[in-house]
């Protein structure tokens, strides 16, 4: 009998023993060092209060998805440990996102998360990785601000829907003929005003950025002004980073991932991607996505027309015509 209760005990013994904890990959914890860094160093030159704004990170694999820098986590994630390189603790729990998100929404306890999945599953190298993760950071900046929800709410768009999803799914008139040529129109003279910059092409800009707010519903035009508000200002924040980032000299770990390319390299890559897009990209077929390569290329504009519009983008939201009057 003794020795049966050895025997099961030593069973019980083994059997915890082999279950590992996860385990959050050491390149995984240098590309958030990193996006960190970048944030912590230069977040205020860009909006006032930036580097303030939590940066908690939920990193979704295929099997864990591990929260980082969370002050509040829920009972669902269980303590993993304190990481000496991200000097913050870790928890982790069983998979639920999709391993390819690339989000931010209040995802624990109410605090917005950056919701994302590895480069691997993101498609997308580690230079790109963590400039899309300072991507999201951006969108928590948003979200910590007081007044966000409520005016999201006050924007009359959601038609009932509470989950958010509207926003990826309202229905805007991407197939009308008319909007698409007015787009088309819009979209070549913002890409003449960014690219030239006489006086010519920017009076023909805002002519025709007037046309299309003209032939727009109410409704539609303040999708569209959400849109370039949020996800085409995030999109140009990238690049603003990237600009900050010509003389600074990312870390050795960083620097010796296999997929690693430099900053001001990645910048020229992307600033030549975003300004064919802002022409190639049609209306009915990319869609919602269009005005990620329009916000970018209108806040390019705005740093021209207006060295301070930074100073109004929480105070005044949504309509970024409000941050010059040269757009009157």
């Amino acid at each position: 009998m003794k020795f049966k209760l050895f025997l099961l005990t030593l069973l019980i013994c083994s059997s915890s023993f082999g279950q590992s904890l996860p385990e959050l990959r050491h390149a995984d914890k240098i590309r958030i060092k990193e996006a960190m860094a970048i944030s912590t160093e230069f977040g205020d030159k860009l909006f006032q209060g930036y580097s303030t704004v939590p940066f908690a990170i939920i990193l979704v694999t295929d099997s864990t998805e591990f929260l980082i820098n969370h002050p509040n986590p829920s009972s669902d994630f269980k303590l993993l440990g304190t990481d000496y390189i991200l000097k913050t603790n870790i928890y982790y729990r069983k998979t639920q996102f999709s391993p390819h998100i690339l989000a931010t929404f209040p995802a624990v306890n109410g605090l917005s998360c950056s919701v994302v999945g590895t480069p691997e599953n993101t498609n997308t190298n580690s230079t790109e990785w963590v400039i899309y993760l300072l991507h999201e950071h951006f969108h928590q900046y948003q979200m910590t601000d007081p007044e966000y929800f409520k005016s999201v709410d006050d924007l009359d768009l959601s038609g009932g829907d509470q989950t958010g999803k509207w926003m990826l799914n309202y229905p805007f008139p991407y197939d009308s003929l008319p909007v698409m040529e007015q787009y088309e129109l819009y979209t070549k003279a913002l890409y003449k005003a960014v690219t030239q910059g006489n006086k010519s092409n920017l009076k023909k800009y805002f002519a025709e950025r007037r046309k299309l707010r003209k032939i727009l519903s109410d409704t539609d035009y303040r999708y569209l002004s959400f849109q370039i508000w949020q996800e085409g200002l995030a999109k140009y924040t990238e690049y603003n980073f990237l600009e900050l980032l010509e003389n600074y000299s990312p870390s050795k770990e960083m620097v010796a991932l296999p997929d690693f390319i430099s900053f001001p390299e990645y910048k020229s890559k992307m600033y030549q991607n975003e300004i064919e897009n802002l022409l190639q990209n049609k209306l009915d077929e990319t869609k919602r996505v269009c005005f990620y390569s329009v916000g970018f290329a209108e806040g390019i504009l705005l740093d021209k027309l207006s060295k301070s519009w930074r100073e109004k983008y929480l105070i005044d939201k949504f309509y970024i015509e409000h941050y010059s009057k040269k757009y009157d």
